[in-house]
């Protein structure tokens, strides 16, 4: 959105609650926000789980390999240097869980969906990434707001580093990911399709929605943040270069913020990796040279 109203006025002032003329589904399709943003009513959290679980996610970005034993360590070495209580593991393990991350820190069958799921093989081990649309990467990250959190989720092209589709939502469920799906769909098909085992990429939906393209299903092992590096680099990118300099007051502020720093990664700032040209130059001259 270019308008320098901001989206959380411009939802206030359009969305019909009512839906009277337009679906509200349809009218967040129109405003480009999830479905979930337009319903969130804002649940207070305790400000020492949310300070915990902020700990945790930039712990975390910072070093992804990072179990709750190793979190609990440090954390409750710097409770001690404030002369606090030390915390439990299971309140670490709880907060990863909050974040989406619970997946990463070893254990028995911790690193998969806990129920039985489609299974598809990780394909992008020793393949040279070579020309754009070759594989995609998604994930989800948290994303702390005043007062509370949301979570982000992106596809992202591996060759250009090109952000093809984002959303944020309220809560770790489907929908979002389908959408975010879809959105990029309307761009390419890529030929790789990865993700985690987590239920988000388990579900049928998503399942059912990549068989009905030509993109091959590839899903990570217990080393993810190896697997889907792009994209943790990319969390981290956001990260530290906005939402930690940031104090997001509302869901759709974040929206506001995020989505401005999408446009100057995407578009405006060239990447030294990319000998500087930005994602959107390699992704689209790429694309038409194939």
């Amino acid at each position: 959105m270019t308008s320098n109203l901001s989206v959380h006025k411009l939802v206030q002032l359009c969305i019909d609650r009512k839906g009277k003329e337009i679906s509200i589904i349809r009218q967040a399709e129109l405003l480009e926000v999830s479905r979930s943003s337009v319903y969130y009513q804002p649940v207070p959290v305790d400000p020492k789980t949310l300070a915990l679980q902020n700990r945790v996610d930039e712990l975390y970005t910072e070093h992804p390999f990072m179990g709750s034993r190793s979190i609990k360590s440090v954390i409750n070495r710097e409770r001690k240097l404030r002369g606090e209580n030390e915390i439990g593991r299971r309140r670490i393990q709880t907060a990863m869980k909050t974040l989406g991350i619970a997946a990463i820190y070893p254990g028995p069958n911790l690193s998969k969906n806990g129920k039985q799921h489609p299974r598809y093989p990780y394909l992008l081990r020793n393949v040279k990434i070579i020309k754009s649309n070759q594989a995609w990467g998604t994930d989800i990250t948290y994303i702390r707001i005043h007062k509370g959190f949301i979570y982000l989720t992106a596809i992202l092209d591996w060759y250009s580093r090109y952000i093809v589709s984002w959303k944020v939502s309220t809560s770790l469920d489907t929908d979002f990911c389908i959408e975010v799906a879809e959105e990029a769909l309307k761009t390419a098909v890529p030929e790789i399709m990865n993700s985690d085992q987590g239920v988000q990429y388990t579900s049928q939906d998503w399942i059912n929605l990549w068989e009905n393209t030509t993109a091959k299903i590839s899903m990570d092992g217990r080393r993810r943040f190896v697997d889907n590096i792009f994209v943790e680099r990319l969390w981290r990118t956001i990260k530290y270069q906005e939402v930690y300099l940031k104090d997001y007051q509302t869901v759709l502020e974040a929206i506001d913020g995020i989505g401005k720093y999408i446009d100057l990664y995407n578009n405006w700032r060239p990447h030294q990796s990319l000998n500087e040209k930005t994602p959107a130059e390699v992704y689209f001259g790429n694309t038409l040279k194939n």
